[in-house]
C-alpha cells in the first residue's frame, strides 16, 4: 500500500479487508478428526457384518460420512485459500488536475426531491402541532396574561 500511496499525490480513499477464519478452521478441524474416527469405526463394524441389511446399512452411513468428510475438507481449503488472500481497493490520484470535477457521489435529483418533500411535510407537522399545543395552552394562559396586565397598572398609578 505504501508503495502506491508513493505514486500518488492525493490518496482518494482506501480500503483493505480481511477476515480471522482460525476460529472456524478450528473448528472444521475439531469435526473432521471426529468423522474420521466414526468412519473408522463404520469400517471396523463393517468387516465384522455378516448380514446383508448390516452391510447395506454401515455401507449407507459409510458414504454419509465420506460426504461429510468431503464438505469439510472442502470448507477447510476454501478458508485456507481465503486466508492468503486480502482485499484491497485504492482510489489514487496520480496529479491534483487529473481528480474529477464532480464528488464522488452520484447526484440524483429524484432524492433531493422526495428529501426536501419529506422536509416540507415535517414542516407543517411540526407548525400543525405548534398551533394545537397553543390552543391548548391558550385558555390557561388567558387569565395569567390579564392578571400581569392588572398588576403591572396597580402598579404603575
Amino acid at each position: 500500500m505504501s508503495a502506491f500511496k508513493d505514486y500518488s499525490v492525493k490518496v482518494v480513499s482506501e480500503s483493505i479487508s480481511g477476515r480471522d477464519v482460525t476460529d472456524q478452521y478450528v473448528d472444521l478441524d475439531a469435526r473432521l478428526q471426529v468423522l474420521l474416527k466414526t468412519k473408522s469405526k463404520f469400517e471396523q463394524i463393517l468387516d465384522q457384518a455378516v448380514e446383508v441389511k448390516d452391510l447395506l446399512n454401515v455401507q449407507r452411513e459409510l458414504t454419509s460420512l465420506q460426504s461429510q468428510i468431503d464438505s469439510v475438507k472442502g470448507q477447510q481449503k476454501y478458508l485456507e485459500q481465503s486466508a492468503k488472500l486480502s482485499k484491497i481497493t485504492a482510489y489514487l490520484s496520480t496529479d491534483e488536475l487529473s481528480l474529477p470535477y464532480a464528488p464522488t457521489k452520484a447526484w440524483r435529483p429524484q432524492v433531493v426531491f422526495k428529501t426536501a418533500v419529506r422536509s416540507l411535510i415535517s414542516n407543517f407537522r411540526s407548525l400543525g402541532n405548534l398551533i394545537i399545543w397553543s390552543a391548548v395552552y391558550l385558555p390557561l394562559l388567558i387569565p395569567l396574561i390579564f392578571l400581569i396586565r392588572f398588576i403591572k397598572k396597580k402598579q404603575g398609578n
